[in-house]
């Protein structure tokens, strides 16, 4: 790496339900215009902007940023299901690095529909259709809608293998409402009890509770990024770069495995999760505070095994002894995650880097993890992406 790229300011709106929200253009705008103020630059000073929406028409970035300013510059309009707001921080990186640009906006934004996702083209064959048919084989439901079913029957996948309990889960998405009480961009910020979460009503009978799914929502977040160089000329503040990033996708053991795990991408997590610790010279036991993709409570306990927080097998032992909040070895979604926060899809990964850079600066206020220096994020799209990217304080 030719050029540290730092995170000079960082933006994001309260997330909402669908239906209670704003167009997209003034969504992202108000993102984008509090990640600018946040970095003290003006809109002229960018160069390039990478922009992740997935349920929009081409070039919806060019809408959304056009709101911001019309300066010329290229506008790339980024889509990899729900990493796609770190897709955008992934090439904003890039740009920095390369030395292609010295100033760049990474802006997500979702405004999504109520219920659960669906295809949108249906002339045409679908991107999940072979994950569909292992799915099928593996746990059929097909009654199911299509994120239940797969993450659904990765925590049962885990129940299975290692006898992981329901409540487990269920501590999981208490532990998210206890963060997110702490935070007020979080959209459910009501306190649960393992009970509440154990009595609410049943999705997939022994395996999934309708608290232990994230709500769609709608919403934006933002990033600007620049080089050393240009921070000092423009006296930009330095104090959080990005150490290392990995994007990974599906290897054929996602399907040849036949394990459900692998088909929601445990295995593009893992190998993101190592290429970034390598990269970086640390392990898992030196992160202070981590943000990951809480799509399902089902999905957070088997990261933790996926990111190295703890062994394959132990996560139900490692959310039992409070490892994964405070107090513990690493604060898992100070946020609240997914669970509490939302999932705007294009905006998800952004609002992680906000939750980030926010405790690495130590100006998380009420949910501030103390002393935290080395933070990461984990961002999954299914079939698919996965970015890892670590943070450190300068």
């Amino acid at each position: 790496m030719s050029n540290k790229a730092f995170i000079a300011g960082v933006g994001m709106i309260p997330f909402v339900k669908p239906g209670a929200n704003e167009p997209y253009p003034h969504m992202a705008a108000k993102a984008g215009r509090l990640a600018l103020a946040d970095a003290g630059v003006e809109f002229g000073a960018l160069q390039q902007a990478y922009v992740g929406y997935v349920y929009g028409d081409s070039t919806a970035g060019q809408k959304a940023v056009y709101s911001l300013g019309m300066t010329g510059i290229p506008i790339f309009n980024v889509n990899n299901n729900c990493s796609t707001g770190s897709t955008a921080l992934f090439l904003a990186r890039q740009a920095i690095e390369s030395g292609a640009a010295e100033c760049v906006l990474a802006l997500g934004f979702e405004q999504m529909n109520p219920g659960a996702i669906g295809t949108v083209f249906n002339d045409r064959p679908s991107p999940f259709e072979d994950f569909d048919r292992e799915a099928a084989e593996l746990v059929g439901m097909p009654e199911l809608p299509l994120a239940l079913r797969y993450f659904g029957g990765a925590g049962q996948a885990h129940m299975s293998k290692h006898g992981t309990p329901l409540e487990a889960f269920a501590k999981v998405r208490a532990k998210a409402s206890r963060h997110a009480a702490r935070n007020p961009l979080a959209l459910l910020r009501k306190e649960l009890s393992v009970d509440d979460v154990m009595n609410a009503p049943m999705l997939w009978p022994g395996v999934l509770t309708r608290l232990m799914a994230c709500p769609p929502t709608c919403g934006a977040a933002a990033a600007v990024l620049v080089s050393e160089a240009f921070a000092k000329r423009n006296g930009l503040r330095t104090d959080v770069f990005i150490a290392a990033q990995a994007m990974t996708t599906d290897r054929p053991d996602s399907f040849e495995s036949h394990d459900m795990m692998k088909l929601v991408g445990y295995g593009m997590s893992q190998a993101a999760a190592r290429q970034v610790y390598e990269q970086a010279g640390i392990g898992a036991e030196d992160l202070d505070v981590v943000e990951l993709h809480d799509c399902f409570a089902q999905n957070e306990l088997i990261t933790y095994e996926a990111l190295g927080l703890c062994r394959e097998g132990e996560a139900a032992a490692f959310i039992d002894a409070g490892d994964n909040t405070y107090g513990g070895k690493v604060v898992t979604n100070p946020s609240g995650g997914l669970l509490s926060k939302g999932h705007p899809l294009g905006a998800t990964g952004l609002a992680q880097c906000y939750e980030l850079t926010h405790q690495l600066r130590g100006t998380a206020e009420q949910r501030q993890v103390p002393l935290a220096r080395t933070a990461l994020q984990h961002n999954l799209g299914l079939g698919g992406a996965c970015v890892v990217t670590l943070y450190q304080s300068a």
